[in-house]
């Protein structure tokens, strides 16, 4: 997948920033496709801090196009389904500060699925303002953590070759878990 997206990259390398950023936007909207391909991607070609920063920039316009279109497609029916969910309820009617601490909070946890936190929000009584906002605060220490782990592994140092295995002990304890 990051070889494609190298390859189209060299290919149309005067639309490489746009073509970036409008795959991070679908890939939002999709809301269950990880972002770490293209975050890999825009590293290796772009650099370590450029590749972030559109990475950056590609998964908050993601999150806010998301937003809106959740927040017209999807509200209504989804609110009466979700009301058996009590835990979502929170964020589901949080407003104002509660709502932008809950989300910044939501987009820290690394194993939360960024769409479902956008889906959530958007159904719910969250404000645009405050969700793009705090989305994208939550998202810097992800993203710089998802960056250093792509550059390191892509670059196989000490630290590239321990997150590797961290990732396989994580990988297999649940598998272990599952299986039980």
């Amino acid at each position: 997948m990051v070889d494609n997206l190298l390859g189209l990259f060299r290919e149309y390398q005067n639309l490489a920033i746009l073509l970036s950023i409008c795959i991070s936007i679908i890939i939002a909207v999709l809301g269950v496709v990880p972002s770490v391909f293209i975050t890999a991607a825009n590293i290796l070609f772009f650099g370590f801090w450029n590749g972030m920063f559109i990475s950056f920039l590609g998964e908050a316009i993601g999150a806010g196009i998301a937003f809106l279109l959740y927040r017209k497609g999807f509200k209504r029916t989804a609110e009466k389904r979700l009301d058996k969910y009590p835990k979502l309820q929170r964020l589901i009617n949080a407003e104002g500060k509660e709502a932008f601490y809950l989300v910044v909070a939501l987009r820290l946890i690394p194993f939360v699925p960024s769409g479902l936190v956008t889906f959530v929000a958007a159904i719910g009584s969250v404000s645009f303002i405050t969700f793009i906002i705090a989305s994208s605060l939550g998202k810097l220490p992800a993203l710089f953590i998802e960056a250093y782990a792509v550059n390191e592994v892509t670059n196989f140092g000490w630290q590239g070759k321990l997150i590797l295995a961290f990732a396989a002990l994580a990988l297999l304890y649940w598998i272990i878990v599952k299986r039980k």
